[in-house]
């Protein structure tokens, strides 16, 4: 019998079981399913922002849209000497794995190029995995990031398709799909996920992992809104560290062997609570911050590692 077509079977048509399963429950099922199909290493990866703020998309939950008043710092492409230090730093503090990510839905060719040059030094004289994201790209685009020793491109679907025209307006859900399997078929490992927390509900949530898991991807980051001041969900409540962590089991059982990392939100959510969500499921988190928000000291971050590798083998 194939387990995995079973299950997913199983989970379209029993969505109120893992909603009304008790929280202590739904966990040990994550967990099981994270060490038979994933196992116990944990990735860890780090980011740069080398391009910031004045987006032209509108995406309520972005402090970098150039439709919110926001105080961020604004600035062009970092220069490739910037961007190649950082990836230093990254591997210096333990990630496997550097993301460069840039604000806007588009770059020019001419950034591109500048990328494209990045990544190889990167990857010729740091010796570090590289992803990026950098919004929309064609497939010709893609291939030349390929070529260039890119490993893998992130993409978020963001939410729904059912609840992503109340989040954006200004491109279409279609659009992330599409880049994502043009992603896929110039060989590039995708790394997609979502933002939990923005007045979505439980039907969105589930749908969107779904939907990640028949796109097949490969690392799935779940976000949890961290409401910014001047954005249009500033004032929107947060969702209970109960909810989160339920959603990352529900991740794992459904997505079984890949790669959910925790990103942005979880020192305000989970806070004390954290390594439960690694037991719930995920086995990957980003370390050294965000886009706009400054994450965790590092070392209080090896700490929560340590926790982390003490229950798996409990």
């Amino acid at each position: 019998m194939n387990y995995a077509r079973c299950m997913k079977g199983y989970l379209r048509n029993n969505m109120d079981s893992l909603l009304n399963i008790p929280i202590t429950e739904l966990i040990a099922q994550g967990n099981k399913i994270r060490k038979d199909f994933a196992g116990s290493r944990l990735e860890l990866c780090s980011i740069i922002n080398a391009k910031s703020g004045l987006c032209s998309e509108d995406c309520k939950f972005c402090a970098q849209s150039s439709y919110h008043s926001t105080d961020i710092t604004h600035y062009p492409l970092k220069r490739k000497d910037e961007i190649t230090k950082a990836a230093q730093h990254a591997k210096e503090i333990g990630a496997e794995k550097f993301g460069i990510v840039t604000s806007g839905n588009r770059l020019s060719r001419k950034e591109i190029d500048t990328i494209c040059l990045t990544i190889s030094e990167i990857k010729n004289k740091i010796h570090i995995i590289v992803c990026a994201s950098l919004g929309v790209l064609s497939k010709e685009e893609l291939e030349i990031l390929k070529e260039a020793g890119l490993s893998r491109y992130h993409h978020n679907l963001e939410t729904s398709p059912r609840f992503y025209p109340q989040i954006v307006s200004t491109h279409s859900f279609q659009e992330r799909v599409d880049t994502i399997n043009a992603a896929k078929e110039v060989g590039l490992e995708v790394c997609s996920g979502g933002i939990i927390g923005m007045g979505e509900n439980w039907e969105d949530r589930i749908a969107m992992v779904h939907l990640l898991d028949d796109l097949d991807v490969d690392s799935v980051p779940i976000n949890i809104l961290v409401p910014i001041k001047g954005t249009p969900l500033e004032s929107i409540e947060p969702i209970s560290c109960n909810d989160a962590i339920r959603t990352i089991a529900i991740f794992r059982i459904i997505l079984k062997d890949k790669i959910i990392k925790i990103a942005a939100g979880r020192e305000g959510i989970l806070k004390d609570f954290q390594a439960l969500g690694f037991l719930a499921g995920a086995n990957g988190m980003l370390i050294g911050g965000y886009l706009t928000i400054k994450g965790r000291d590092i070392e209080e971050d090896y700490r929560l590692i340590k926790e982390i590798k003490r229950l798996w083998t409990e």
